[in-house]
């Protein structure tokens, strides 16, 4: 099964270009103008020719106000940002505190033992189908990437594997990708993201941490993207409806989205 390239990057984590990847109609997603990582707070363009090379024209973070102030994106060298704040009206939900949660094993027991880590993260996807602002901020995403002045675009959230997984999932069904295609680069993060945050596990696994609770908050599971697809069957009918009642994206948008970022092979 294709899966993203991952692109070189030093201070960056979870870099991946999603050009290459099989839609329908003997077609791919072009590559090099629609990337995904985490955050970039730790950008450091001195160190990171390879990612300046790439000559990213925006940067589209997908954090919360808190996250952002906590965290400031560093910009490659040329890009502007564009903030689409997807959990603005909730911004104490899960993936917005990856690091909190698993900073306190007694705390995390309390809030998410038994089952309710993956609960949590699961309803979290369903509300970034459902919520009106998350719809905005998707629907931002997506204006953005069909720009080709905007393009090459670099989205993000804190991890890369929650916000920005359904951001690439939509974007890829968009494109015509299959739901096998999607959920097999929407799984491709989680090596990269076990690597990452590895102290953070072992410290919570050390003080006496459930190794379930863990797992659920720094992986993605397919549950968490089935939950995001069947809120949009449930709600809208599929894809069709999501896009036209749900994100009220124009079809000139996808006109152009899919003019400019399918190609044949």
């Amino acid at each position: 099964m294709q899966t993203v390239r991952v692109a070189p990057a030093v201070s960056v984590l979870n870099l991946r270009d999603l050009g290459s990847i099989a839609l329908a109609h003997g077609r791919e997603v072009r590559p090099g103008l629609v990337l995904r990582s985490g955050q970039l707070s730790g950008l450091d363009p001195a160190d990171d020719a390879e990612l300046a090379a790439l000559g990213i024209r925006t940067v589209v973070d997908l954090r919360t106000a808190d996250e952002r102030a906590s965290a400031p994106d560093r910009l490659p060298p040329g890009a502007r940002l564009f903030v689409a704040d997807v959990l603005g009206d909730n911004p104490g939900v899960a993936p917005a505190r990856l690091r909190a949660l698993l900073a306190d094993p007694v705390e995390a027991e309390r809030l998410l033992g038994g089952g309710k880590a993956e609960e949590m993260f699961a309803e979290t996807y369903r509300q970034m189908v459902l919520s009106p602002r998350a719809g905005a901020a998707y629907r931002a995403f997506v204006d953005t990437v069909a720009d080709s002045t905007a393009c090459p675009v670099l989205f993000h959230c804190t991890a890369g594997k929650d916000r920005t997984g359904w951001a690439a999932s939509l974007l890829l069904l968009l494109l015509g990708a299959s739901r096998d295609v999607v959920r097999a680069e929407y799984l491709a993060v989680n090596p990269v993201v076990r690597v990452a945050f590895r102290p953070y596990v072992q410290s919570f696994l050390d003080a006496g941490g459930d190794p379930e609770i863990a797992s659920a908050i720094i992986e993605v599971r397919p549950r968490y993207l089935d939950t995001a697809l069947d809120a949009m069957d449930e709600r809208w009918g599929g894809l069709d409806g999501y896009v036209r009642d749900g994100l009220r994206i124009p079809v000139v948008v996808l006109r152009r989205l899919r003019a400019e970022l399918a190609v044949s092979l």
